[in-house]
């Protein structure tokens, strides 16, 4: 039996993995990942690293980040505490929904995972204090291949459902979209 209901979204690859967790008076037993379960999903890729962030204000931003071809990546992304809103922008230049975002809210409470493939762009703002994530990967970071939207851009209009009260230099700085923007290639 599968521990995980998976959903569509609005964006072509973009998936929502609902947990089913065991429930008793203890508390809960949580499979997070099981490669025999989301084969379907995860294909033939392998996680090849594995990240913990914590966000300590909530109204904080981060991202949107991404790693060029050929060191593309998909990312399984998990709230262990908190809630999240999360968001994942189509960078794929062939695609139907190409600069178009998902947002999703991943919570400690809603047990879901958001599925980001190879081409999009991810980041997230906090929506309460202490906010714990887990990322596993498809690839591993390469400093040479890392780049990143700026979360703000008017091009992309994304609505973050609060006031943003911290972003790092980095996320401040990556540049708005150009017109002639030509998105990823695969």
């Amino acid at each position: 039996m599968s521990r995980f209901v998976v959903e569509n979204t609005n964006l072509e690859g973009l998936k929502i993995i609902q947990h089913k967790p065991i429930v008793d008076r203890r508390g809960y037993f949580e499979r997070l990942f099981c490669v025999d379960d989301l084969e379907e999903i995860i294909g033939n890729r392998r996680i090849m690293q594995i990240n913990h962030t914590l966000t300590r204000k909530a109204g904080t931003l981060r991202g949107l980040h991404f790693q060029h071809p050929p060191h593309s990546e998909m990312k399984l992304i998990s709230c262990l505490r908190g809630d999240v809103f999360d968001v994942a922008v189509d960078l794929r230049k062939e695609s139907n929904t190409f600069l178009q975002w998902h947002g999703e809210i991943l919570s400690e409470k809603n047990h879901r995972t958001i599925c980001i493939p190879e081409g999009f762009a991810h980041g997230f703002q906090a929506l309460t204090k202490n906010c714990e994530l887990i990322y596993l990967h498809t690839a591993s970071y390469r400093p040479d291949a890392e780049a990143g939207l700026n979360a703000v851009d008017p091009e992309l209009s994304i609505i973050w459902p609060m006031p943003i009260v911290e972003r790092s230099e980095r996320d401040q700085n990556h540049a708005l979209l150009s017109s002639d923007h030509s998105g990823l290639a695969d």
